[in-house]
């Protein structure tokens, strides 16, 4: 069962330790650039903070995005910023996001996200810790996918083999875990398969596109290329 209060707390420790980390740099580190190809620090901080004002749209059954140009645009607006301004709009958006997830509400009920993707409301608190956890490590700071919590890990596993679960365009896919745990996921049709062995972590820095997989063993074919997140 889907806990939001409980995520609501995890997401805001998740903000303080992205927080504390950018509170040790200067206005060049805010430049460099990211792990994600393209982008700046500045760019990712941006994202994150307009993600918040984002899911904050769906909770209260507004769009999450005016459009992708919209959402494209504003994160290059933002981007350039200096670290104080680039803190504050984080620290005040999550705030913000946190005091509606708050607000008493239906938490049963079904919200509509980017592309006409639909989840439960109570996940969302769920996947804006994914947010502000994933794009912590893409600041290249030195928190790394291994010091993430394993709660996080393990449920973000779940999560992204249930969204690549019955894609055609993917074998199936067996996740054997070195301490025992298992997911499937993938197609569910066609002959044969592959049976990948890792960490959990590897598992997920490969699902979520943080890693090529190149730690992780195979058997039965080569590790597919899984689709953009």
């Amino acid at each position: 069962m889907i806990d939001h209060e409980r995520d609501l707390a995890h997401l805001r420790e998740a903000t303080e330790r992205l927080l504390n980390d950018a509170a040790s740099w200067d206005n060049a580190s805010v430049a460099e650039p990211s792990r994600l190809p393209g982008w700046t620090r500045g760019h990712v901080l941006a994202h994150v903070a307009r993600n918040a004002d984002a899911l904050v749209n769906v909770l209260q059954g507004r769009p999450m995005y005016a459009s992708a140009g919209t959402r494209d645009a504003d994160i290059e607006r933002d981007a350039p910023r200096d670290l104080d301004a680039h803190v504050a709009d984080v620290r005040a958006t999550d705030a913000r996001f946190r005091e509606v997830a708050a607000a008493p509400a239906d938490w049963s009920r079904t919200v509509e996200l980017r592309n006409g993707v639909t989840d439960s409301a109570s996940r969302i608190p769920f996947r804006r810790w994914v947010e502000v956890a994933l794009h912590h490590v893409d600041l290249g700071c030195g928190y790394e996918l291994e010091d993430l919590p394993e709660e996080f890990v393990l449920r973000e596993i779940d999560f992204l083999t249930e969204r690549f679960h019955g894609l055609a365009d993917l074998p199936p896919v067996v996740l054997r875990a070195s301490d025992g745990r298992t997911w499937t996921t993938g197609g569910t049709s066609g002959e044969g398969g592959v049976a990948v062995t890792g960490t959990a972590v590897e598992f997920l820095g490969w699902l979520a596109g943080r890693r090529d997989g190149s730690a992780l063993k195979t058997e039965g074919g080569p590790l597919p290329q899984l689709p953009p997140l």
